[in-house]
């Protein structure tokens, strides 16, 4: 039974590890976005964002998308656009 303890709370630091690294991942790209993002005029601005509209409509009317993912996706993807980390 110990071991199975053992063997578990190691299995959990692992995944916690792996949890950090991707936090780490997407807290340096949404950097390296908004950097992007900042250096646009208005209208590279516009067409990316309807870019990404478009990929995202596609995206949402295929079955293959949980529509509860495709939300969130959709708050973190506005949340970049309309209000980029400071």
């Amino acid at each position: 039974m110990k071991n199975l303890i053992a063997e578990l709370l190691v299995r959990l630091a692992e995944k916690e590890e792996e949890s950090k690294e991707l936090v780490a991942q997407v807290e340096a790209l949404e950097i390296v976005v908004t950097a992007l993002l900042r250096k646009l005029d208005s209208h590279q601005f516009q067409q990316i964002s309807d870019s990404i509209t478009t990929a995202m409509d596609t995206a949402t009317r295929s079955e293959t998308i949980n529509p509860e993912d495709s939300s969130l996706l959709e708050g973190y993807i506005q949340r970049l656009l309309l209000h980029p980390r400071q």
